[in-house]
């Protein structure tokens, strides 16, 4: 165990990354740590204080490319930490781990985490993307450790360049923070509480239904999703498309045609954003992820930990915790036509989805408990406690008290 509570801050660019995402393991964290987490504004951070105890401080930052507002925030994640003196801190997201990273090495913090979950860049092209590429360049040089979350991913950093090999470590089998899959556990819904919540979204009994959870954007492969889901709903009438999650039209927009669709078709129910995704879990027959790039997505190991099947497009994340046949089917990004034969297929094959719904939970309870992922970051963090040289790291603790 440690000797004593160090300092340690936490960094994302909005505070639904905190709250929704690392909210329990900001918690577990805090037996361990004295944490201050930090994001953009907004009623999450309040919420975090009072469910999980976490400190919290606003500091704006956006998501896009906004070089004075991030020379602003900048500025004061240099004062916070200069004025907090940490022992780690630890930045997630592209825009948080650059600006997180840069304070923390000019404000002398030894130990400088980053996560990456996944990288804007892959799809971006021309100008942007060597802005982009040479920010993930920055981020990486300024942090002690990378975080990969992924062993996909960690060969598209080294492939690229992004950061030295020696700085990077997949933690445990991938994902930055696992499933709580006590929670996400189908038998707390009831054949009842399923088939009214059916009813509730206008669902037949035997209705076949897909199921998508997160942001509708093109990012996410919605596009594919609605044209192989339209073919198929023209000569099945027992088929609905539940979409569940948020548009957002001033980032990555769909075209017209596509939101027409999701808007006028009467077999694709849209939900918008909801604060607790398992009762759609639970009254689902498939999830289908046809996602253009990724990190470790959580929704596809929320998918297995309440016993749904999952065909996702063969990137990386997506490929690693689905294995083919087994728990779900992978399929080529931005190929409609072989979206469409999946889900098909597996519509046509009551037998081999329940083979695969019985498969599911267990592969993700064995490899991605949220539990044993928190357990071997908190063992990571303490090695790199262990690393500081005694007489800094007293030193360091007496600052901190």
């Amino acid at each position: 165990m440690l000797p004593a509570k160090p300092k340690m801050v936490r960094i994302t660019t909005v505070p639904v990354s905190l709250l929704v995402l690392l909210g329990d393991q900001l918690q577990f964290m805090s037996d361990h740590f004295d944490i201050t987490a930090v994001s953009a504004s907004g009623p999450e951070l309040q919420k975090l204080e009072q469910k999980h105890g976490i400190r919290t401080k606003a500091i704006e930052m956006t998501r896009k490319i906004t070089p004075l507002k991030d020379l602003t925030a900048l500025r004061k994640l240099y004062r916070l930490l200069k004025d907090e003196k940490p022992q780690i801190v630890h930045t997630h997201t592209p825009k948080a781990g650059l600006l997180g990273m840069i304070a923390a090495k000019l404000a002398g913090v030894p130990i400088r985490l980053h996560t990456v979950a996944g990288m804007p860049l892959l799809e971006a092209t021309g100008v942007k993307r060597k802005l982009l590429e040479l920010t993930e360049r920055i981020t990486s040089a300024c942090a002690t450790h990378v975080y990969p979350n992924s062993e996909v991913m960690k060969d598209i950093i080294c492939e690229h360049k992004y950061c030295e090999p020696s700085k990077m470590k997949v933690i445990g089998h991938g994902s930055s923070n696992g499933v709580n899959t006590r929670h996400f556990d189908p038998a707390l819904y009831t054949e009842a509480a399923n088939q009214e919540k059916r009813r509730e979204w206008g669902i037949a009994p035997d209705d076949l239904v897909y199921l998508f959870i997160g942001r509708i954007v093109k990012d996410k492969g919605i596009t594919e999703l609605v044209k192989a889901f339209k073919k198929i709903s023209q000569h099945n009438q027992r088929v609905k498309l539940l979409l569940v999650g948020p548009f957002e039209r001033d980032l990555d927009p769909l075209d017209a045609d596509i939101e027409k669709e999701i808007e006028t078709n009467p077999s694709i129910i849209w939900t918008g954003f909801q604060s607790d995704v398992r009762p759609f879990f639970a009254i689902s027959d498939l999830f289908v992820f046809p996602s253009y790039r990724e990190g470790f997505p959580n929704v596809v190991m929320q998918a297995g930990s309440m016993s749904i099947p999952s065909i996702v497009s063969d990137i990386n994340g997506c490929n690693e915790i689905i294995e083919e046949g087994k728990n779900g089917v992978i399929v080529p990004v931005k190929d409609v036509k072989s979206l469409q034969r999946a889900m098909e297929s597996l519509t046509n094959n009551a037998q081999l989805r329940h083979q695969m719904a019985e498969t599911c939970r267990d592969l993700v309870v064995s490899r991605y408990d949220q539990q044993y992922v928190m357990n071997e970051l908190l063992t990571e963090y303490e090695a790199r406690i262990a690393e500081l040289q005694p007489d800094a790291a007293v030193n360091l603790v007496t600052e901190n008290a």
